[in-house]
């Protein structure tokens, strides 16, 4: 089924042609060029992008040349690697360790690119609902990393070690993942909002040599205290050397005694002589960072990642794609369990400041991303698709409520960002800024599909593919496919592929969980949709689609209508089964959250299926439509399909507590609508 969006139309926005010019990837194309190793034919990013996939190695070279990558290997000292991809076709091999091999015999450190800058410049401006309470400079950035990166040895921590974070999004997460990257240690992070056994799924497999944790979090006008799920924590985690405590909801926090806990400018002030990092240079391929699968469907997979390939995939991202600059202000709405936290660090190794904010996006105070934008000057403001729905309906206008002259770029993610809501970010915050939906995922720390500086934007279009990245959509049969639905796919190695998942030395579950469905191909699991534009539109997820009457249908269309429907706060649609075996079928169920005080009725029920049936297909209209009290979603925000379909059908959700709000589940179980 190909659902045509109305995309042909005039563009909401087309960069000037100084504007054009000015960016990093038209440098970047211009510089290629004069070097003689880009045809001068290629004019615009869609051409770079298509020249970048077929000359891999060439293009990743000239990547890593741009981004003045310090290394040591045999080569010369802006190339020291005799090779750059080796194993090109191993895209899908029996373990990762025998797949593609990039920069091969070189030695790098991450946090070396991200500490470059020493001067007086603010790096991190820290801010939470109260506001701002904290800048820190490049200069004072590298000394405290340096004595924690002391601490980190002193406490036993060594080369291939885990350090483990249980934190808010604040300075010290980001100062105590580079001391670790420094000394050749891996970083992994949980926010707050995770309960014990969330944490301890995820903490537990890795078994981390040091943790660092804070005595709680702020969030909608809430302290939360964290000292007793960390008691808990600490008990269950047998591998720990040390705890460190950050007092962040208190100068002097009152804790209970906890069995090797540290304050941590305590455990600091011990090397206060340290002024200056040093950086254990490894392989390229060297683990950085642990992030997690959901882990809604068993235990969450533990997705490593190397140091050189996210240091090249973040690099290119931030520079061409999203167009920071030093002395730029990038800013990303994210937790510490989100990998757009890891995107947002690097921007560090940009010379850009990154703004840190932990609390609640619209309370108590629903200007207080806007008012941080401006007294920041922020650049480039990075949220959820989410964030923009909801100040849609609030009737937010950011325009109306603070200066964002600062303001050049806002980037969405965390699913697909509906058609009305690009039309609202030009009406509601400016009419002259670039608005990027960008996609991705954890099992690359980085995306598949970005932004464009040197491009126009379409309504609900995705603006281009990621450079370097060989993105194609497959039907069924594994042939690519334009203008219609399909899945996403990569074709060739890119450099953020993880290294493998941890615990998984066969490599059969990382295998699994890329290149089973189409033999030597990484599936993705969007189901998505290129573009006369060469644009993309990500549908939802592919295990979540619908399927009635044989019909494939991406959730997001259904909620992009749904939700502009000012009785509902947000909605979940799921397929459910009914009968058995040769009457056997399958019917839509759409569940919807509703504004207080709005009462689900026949006209509201039609007045939704009425509005899908114009605007998508009368495959897409839903049999039942339910109201609900809550909707589960992940601790990053995402609604999770997966468990409501489990629910229903009275099957088990594993993991259940891997959600932020389990007890949502409830208001799904035995409804008796669903019986008939």
């Amino acid at each position: 089924m190909v659902i045509r969006l109305s995309t042909v139309d005039a563009p909401l926005w087309t960069p000037t042609t100084s504007g054009v010019q000015r960016t990093r990837m038209h440098a970047f194309i211009r510089a290629l060029q004069d070097k003689r190793v880009l045809p001068a034919s290629i004019e615009t990013s869609h051409d770079f992008q298509r020249w970048s996939v077929g000359h891999l190695e060439t293009f990743w070279a000239e990547v890593w040349r741009a981004a003045d990558v310090m290394a040591d290997g045999p080569g010369p000292p802006h190339a020291p690697w005799r090779a750059v991809l080796r194993g090109a076709d191993q895209m899908a091999p029996p373990t990762p360790a025998l797949g593609p091999e990039w920069f091969t015999e070189t030695r790098l450190n991450f946090a070396e690119h991200l500490l470059r800058r020493r001067d007086d410049h603010v790096a991190i401006a820290a801010w939470n609902e109260s506001g701002a309470y904290e800048h820190i400079t490049f200069a004072t950035l590298a000394t405290r990393v340096a004595q924690t990166a002391a601490a980190l040895r002193g406490a036993g921590v060594g080369v291939g070690d885990r350090v483990a974070g249980y934190l808010p999004n604040i300075p010290d997460a980001v100062i105590v993942m580079l001391a670790a990257s420094s000394i050749g240690a891996i970083w992994s992070s949980c926010s707050p909002d995770f309960g014990t056994k969330g944490v301890l799924d995820r903490f537990q497999q890795i078994e981390p040599t040091v943790l660092v944790v804070a005595d709680g979090y702020r969030y909608a006008g809430k302290r939360i205290d964290c000292i007793s799920r960390v008691r808990d924590i600490v008990a269950g985690i047998p591998s720990l050397k040390a705890v460190w405590l950050v007092p962040y909801l208190d100068a002097n926090p009152l804790f209970e005694v906890i069995e090797k806990v540290e304050r941590i400018d305590h455990v600091r002030a011990r090397y206060a002589n340290v002024m200056e990092p040093s950086f254990a240079r490894l392989p390229f391929n060297h683990p950085l960072y642990i992030l997690y699968s959901s882990g809604t469907t068993g235990l969450p997979k533990c997705i490593v990642h190397g140091a050189g390939g996210t240091l090249l995939q973040h690099w290119k991202e931030l520079a061409l794609h999203t167009d920071l600059h030093a002395n730029d202000v990038l800013f990303y709405f994210t937790t510490c369990g989100w990998m757009m936290w890891n995107w947002l660090v690097s921007g560090l190794a940009l010379g850009a400041t990154i703004v840190l904010f932990d609390g609640a996006p619209l309370a108590p105070d629903p200007r207080i991303l806007w008012r941080m934008a401006q007294d920041e000057h922020i650049n480039v403001f990075g949220t959820s698709a989410k964030y923009l729905a909801v100040l849609e309906k609030e009737g937010v206008e950011p325009r109306t409520l603070c200066d964002l002259s600062a303001l050049r770029t806002v980037l969405s993610t965390g699913s697909p960002l509906a058609t009305h809501s690009y039309e609202f970010v030009y009406r509601a915050i400016r009419e002259d800024i670039r608005l990027a939906s960008i996609s991705g995922g954890t099992d690359i720390v980085s995306c598949f599909a970005l932004g464009d500086p040197m491009g126009a934007v379409y309504r609900g279009e995705l603006q281009m593919r990621g450079l370097g990245m060989a993105v194609e959509i497959f039907d069924d049969k594994g042939h690519a496919v334009q203008g219609s639905a399909g899945e996403l796919v990569c074709t060739r190695p890119f450099p953020s592929m993880p290294v493998a998942f941890w615990n998984d030395a066969s490599g059969a579950a990382y295998h699994a969980a890329y290149f089973d469905h189409f033999p030597g191909v990484w599936r993705h699991g969007d189901w998505a949709e290129i573009t006369v534009h060469d644009g993309v539109v990500i549908h939802g997820r592919s295990d979540a689609t619908l399927n009635p009457g044989g019909v494939r249908i991406g959730t997001a269309e259904i909620y992009r209508q749904v939700e502009q429907a000012a009785e509902v706060l947000e909605s979940i649609v799921v397929e459910q089964t009914v009968g058995v075996g040769l009457s056997a079928d399958t019917r839509i169920v759409l569940f919807v959250r509703l504004r207080d005080g709005v009462a689900l009725d026949e006209k509201l029920r039609e007045q939704l299926r009425r509005r899908i049936r114009e605007h998508t297909s009368p495959h897409h209209v839903p049999r039942l439509i339910i109201a609900v009290a809550d909707i589960p979603r992940t601790v990053s925000g995402k609604i999770t399909e997966l468990a409501v379909r489990e629910v229903i059908h009275n099957r088990p959700v594993l993991n259940a507590h891997a959600l932020a709000n389990p007890e949502a589940l409830a208001h799904f179980r035995n409804l008796p609508e669903l019986l008939v």
